[in-house]
């Protein structure tokens, strides 16, 4: 059997951006019959996530992230069906997820590497297991749940940075769930802010490519910040910093602005910066969701329980076909999506 798959063409270099002429299309024959232990699967959604810029070079400057390898198949979050199954826990037509999913549109994997998906918890939205009932709401939820510390009543306002994208968008739902009193997002177009305020309950949004956003900081949070839910570290976060209340909380999901320099993770601040964060007590850790996985399925039950009843709502951006993979990631690069990127690969199947 012919499948296609998407390889690494190129990397775009420590400092480069990310385009999606360093992705290629090709075919390659899939390898039968399918061994003890194996399954073979039909692709139906992949997810693109800002955290794969680190995997294009040849040192993803973290110890738990791989590098993708030039002209081998590239990989991440995905979801399928089942169409041949040689595993004694999986069937044929269960549908499954894994983090290392390949671009491909077929492939056989090995069965104790996937997780089967109930397709009820989402009313059939197959995709938002790779977005907000998925990894990006998980480290949503449980960011601020370890690193927030948000108190129901104590009237905390909550900043987000990168707010319109996969996890800034549930991560200012979630903190309003929480107990925040006031949650405003920070992001870069004014269909964005709209969105934001209109459709997610924000209390306000800022654009940050428009006016000062320290002047608009201090308009829409009058009484100061004590949760920032940091997105995209650089100048916008020493911004938010700036404005942070005594013993305030950052919960340190991503650097998106910081993803195409050669700089270490977390990257440090500068240093008048990090004066102020250690004279107000403002915690900054490193939070890594995967340290939580016994967290992931009483999660994901949250998750899919606030979504059935109306409490959350999920947006995705989506483009179809195989062949878009790189333009869907450059333009995630870019901010070119609302809410979480995803790929549609088939919509052939039947729940």
């Amino acid at each position: 059997m012919i499948v296609q798959r998407v390889v690494l063409n190129s990397r775009p270099g420590k400092n480069g951006n990310p385009v999606a002429e360093n992705f290629r299309v090709e075919e390659v024959k899939l390898s039968d019959p399918i061994t003890e232990g194996q399954v073979q699967v039909k692709t139906l959604y992949l997810s693109v996530d800002p955290y794969m810029r680190c995997r294009m070079n040849e040192d993803t400057g973290s110890d738990y992230l791989t590098p993708w390898q030039l002209s081998q198949v590239v990989d991440g979050g995905g979801i399928g069906i089942i169409e041949e199954s040689k595993h004694t826990k999986l069937t044929k037509g269960d549908f499954v997820t894994s983090f290392y999913w390949p671009w491909q549109t077929k492939a056989i994997l090995d069965g104790n590497l996937l997780e089967k998906v109930d397709p009820k918890l989402v009313d059939g939205h197959l995709s938002y297991f790779l977005g907000g009932i998925g990894m990006p709401g998980l480290t949503s939820l449980i960011g601020i749940q370890e690193k927030g510390h948000v108190t129901a009543g104590s009237k905390q306002t909550m900043v987000v940075s990168g707010a319109a994208g996969a996890c800034g968008s549930m991560a200012g739902q979630i903190g309003h769930l929480l107990g925040c009193s006031r949650v405003v997002g920070i992001c870069g177009t004014p269909e964005k802010c709209l969105f934001l305020t209109s459709e997610l309950g924000f209390d306000g949004a800022i654009n940050y490519k428009k006016g000062s956003v320290a002047e608009q900081l201090r308009e829409l949070c009058p009484a100061g910040v004590d949760v920032y839910f940091d997105n995209v570290g650089g100048d916008i976060t020493d911004t938010v910093i700036r404005q942070m209340n005594q013993n305030s909380h950052i919960i340190l999901c991503g650097q998106i602005s910081q993803y195409n320099k050669d700089v270490p993770y977390p990257p440090p601040l500068a240093p008048d910066v990090e004066a102020i964060r250690k004279e107000n007590n403002i915690t900054r850790e490193r939070f890594m969701v995967l340290n939580y996985k016994d967290r992931f399925e009483p999660g994901i039950l949250q998750l899919s329980q606030w979504f059935k009843e109306g409490k959350i709502k999920i947006k995705e951006t989506i483009l179809h076909g195989l062949e878009n993979m790189g333009a869907a990631f450059q333009a995630l690069m870019t901010g070119g999506n609302i809410g979480k990127q995803i790929v549609c690969i088939s919509e052939e199947f039947t729940l």
